[in-house]
């Protein structure tokens, strides 16, 4: 009988942290995926309009949780439709052939006053590089309408050609039409999804 009840005490222990864990989804009317380059001598800016994500988060152990995020390429807007067009087009993106960039978390690691950094697999263009990404948690609160909220920015430097993004462009003057540096900015609100029934 101990046995027993000890086997049921372990199975319990072993398997709570996965029940206990918050599910959190992004909540996209009020969360932004954007980014800028430099073109010639300025820098244009742009956003993706359609995302999703999932924030899978272990109360008290950071350690164990998870991050999932898609990004829909063709969402891309730059407020120029012509120059949208070409990043749609195998020039760059080729949103046909691949539709979506997704991230995936595999290590998560506290940097103290809720810095953490979070690596994952990047995949965009066809390739996926392990990346970090430095994030901070913006904190937690209720809304008006009784549910719980969640706040995640971060923000990373890429280089587009590391991805297979390397179209460019020669001026008269000398140098290219545009840098390959990307910076992009992610802020997240996210909301805690019910628990599901037992």
């Amino acid at each position: 009988m101990k046995r027993a009840y000890a086997a049921l005490v372990t199975v319990a222990v072993s398997v709570s942290p996965v029940l206990a864990a918050d599910v959190y989804t992004v909540d996209k009317v009020h969360s932004e995926a954007s980014f800028q380059i430099r073109h010639m001598m300025s820098k244009v800016r742009g956003r993706f309009g359609d995302f999703a994500g999932t924030i899978k988060a272990e109360p008290g152990k950071p350690e164990a949780s998870s991050v999932e995020f898609t990004i829909k390429a063709a969402s891309i807007d730059t407020d120029n439709e012509n120059r949208d067009k070409d990043l749609k087009s195998p020039n760059f993106f080729d949103v046909a052939k691949y539709p979506d960039i997704t991230f995936k978390s595999a290590k998560i690691v506290s940097k103290g006053q809720d810095k953490y950094d979070v690596t994952g697999t990047l995949s965009m263009h066809g390739v996926s590089k392990e990346i970090t990404l430095p994030v901070s948690f913006l904190g937690f609160g209720k809304d008006p309408w009784g549910g719980e909220r969640a706040g995640f920015e971060t923000s990373i430097t890429l280089n587009r050609k590391d991805f297979g993004l390397a179209w460019n462009k020669a001026l008269e003057t000398g140098g290219l039409l545009l840098g390959d540096e990307v910076y992009v900015s992610i802020n997240l609100e996210t909301k805690k999804e019910a628990a599901a029934a037992k």
